[in-house]
């Protein structure tokens, strides 16, 4: 059974590659994400390849072997259905739920994640507007964009956020965004590196970089 450490990073890696267009992910991204020294990243790459989960290329970077991602998509299930379960049954805000199922994540069996999800209805995302992976390890694409990509006039619905610090989505929440959130873009000001958008509580002027964390369709 693989240990916490090694979901830990086939995880990581999963998630910084689908923000690299699925090109190979540098040492030291993967030392940012994970909090530890880039010589620890570096040992446990060559684990990782070693145990065919990974193919690690000095200098270049990683890639996940099919193994590899598999294993990636089967904690990213448990971790987004204990977030959804802990959102639906106790109302765990979603800027609460991340940091429980970052712990709980390695502690359950996938039995027991497969009855979490038929009690559940079998959900699609989890609170933060994610794909979650089905047992058969296949998963959706999100067919999305970031906000940044609209032009003035047109109407959003988020549908996801790509950070989920509790900080950027207390924030989201004390300006009334939320998954399903409808709204328009009013202006964009590139000078002050910020944009205006119209929801129904009013407008709100959110910065270019808070906004690029936000998926609309």
């Amino acid at each position: 059974m693989p240990s916490l450490t090694i979901e830990n990073y086939v995880k990581a890696i999963y998630l910084l590659a689908q923000c690299e267009a699925e090109r190979a992910v540098a040492t030291g991204q993967i030392a940012a994400s994970l909090g530890v020294l880039p010589g620890t990243v570096t040992s446990m790459l060559k684990t990782l390849d070693e145990s065919n989960l990974a193919t690690y290329t000095p200098y270049e970077g990683v890639r996940l072997t099919p193994s590899g991602r598999a294993l990636a998509l089967r904690v990213l299930r448990r971790h987004r259905l204990i977030e959804q379960f802990l959102s639906h049954t106790l109302n765990l805000t979603w800027d609460e739920v991340h940091e429980e199922a970052e712990h709980m994540e390695h502690a359950v069996s996938d039995a027991l994640i497969d009855r979490i999800d038929a009690f559940l209805g079998h959900p699609t995302t989890d609170p933060h507007g994610d794909p979650i992976p089905r047992a058969d390890g296949t998963v959706d694409t999100a067919n999305d964009r970031p906000l940044t990509t609209c032009t003035v006039g047109d109407s959003f619905r988020v549908c996801r956020v790509v950070d989920q610090s509790s900080e950027f989505l207390r924030y989201l929440s004390q300006v009334g965004v939320e998954i399903g959130t409808h709204g328009s873009l009013v202006a964009s000001d590139a000078a002050r590196n910020q944009l205006t958008i119209r929801l129904s509580t009013g407008e709100r002027t959110i910065s270019h970089d808070r906004a690029a964390k936000l998926m609309v369709y």
